[in-house]
């Protein structure tokens, strides 16, 4: 855990990769890894695939050597729970000094990829050896909001500090923390017909990302975490946001 609380404060995306694929050994210890990752919820079934270039379609000028898939049943919250569980793989490759960069708008090249026993495709990483530096050299490379700008709490400042990191899908940064040191309501902002057409999908996934930094910063800090939706912190939510999750810490 230590590890990946780490790497929150100097991963980067890593967009120009050696196309050389990684050691068979190496690639082994990743997929055990993922296979153990913890879920937001639990009970959603999951499962990851992992492709080669030529099985992706990517519009992005990004070319890696492995990308890897997480499947998912469409069950409640389970956007948040695909993005929870991928960022503890980012976070792990990063501490491996293996490069990775969320891809929103790749796919699998082919339809039959689209699917896995039930399950539907829902985002993936590249990932391989870096062609460019791997890590962010400070904390000051990071482009991200303030913790003033994310959050009325006056407490938690050193695991909002970790949230705050979180990657998002063109850094948008959807997320605004209230509540206390011992409950955090966990908030998205809102947004019109337009924008949830092409933007509401990858918000929820940057919540579970923010989610799993929170869970890890809270856990290095001795705290145990318990995820759960609380009807009544519907109504907690600031202007502009909607209500997606609580957090409580022991």
């Amino acid at each position: 855990m230590e590890e990946l609380y780490n790497s929150i404060f100097r991963r980067k995306s890593i967009r120009k990769y050696d196309v050389s694929p990684l050691p068979p050994d190496t690639l082994s210890e990743i997929k055990q890894y993922a296979s153990n990752v913890k879920p937001l919820v639990p009970t959603i079934k999951t499962d990851f695939s992992y492709l080669t270039a030529e099985n992706v379609k990517n519009p992005l000028p990004i070319k890696a050597p492995h990308y890897i898939c997480i499947y998912s049943e469409k069950a409640e919250h389970y956007l948040m729970n695909a993005g929870f569980m991928l960022q503890q793989v980012d976070l792990y490759l990063s501490a491996k000094s293996i490069g990775s960069c969320w891809l929103g708008m790749a796919k699998p090249a082919s339809r039959a990829l689209l699917k896995m026993n039930g399950m539907d495709f829902v985002i993936m990483l590249a990932f391989g050896n870096a062609a460019e530096p791997l890590h962010r050299a400070s904390i000051s490379e990071f482009k991200r909001k303030a913790q003033n700008e994310i959050s009325t709490l006056s407490e938690a400042s050193d695991i909002l500090n970790a949230v705050r990191l979180a990657p998002s899908a063109t850094n948008s940064q959807p997320w605004f923390f209230t509540g206390n040191a011992e409950k955090i309501q966990v908030h998205r902002v809102k947004l019109g017909i337009a924008k949830a057409a092409i933007n509401d999908k990858f918000n929820q996934i940057d919540i579970g990302i923010a989610l799993c930094h929170l869970y890890i910063a809270a856990s290095v800090k001795g705290k145990n975490v318990e995820f759960l939706y609380d009807k009544s912190d519907e109504d907690k939510a600031p202007k502009g946001y909607e209500y997606m999750m609580t957090a409580v810490l022991y």
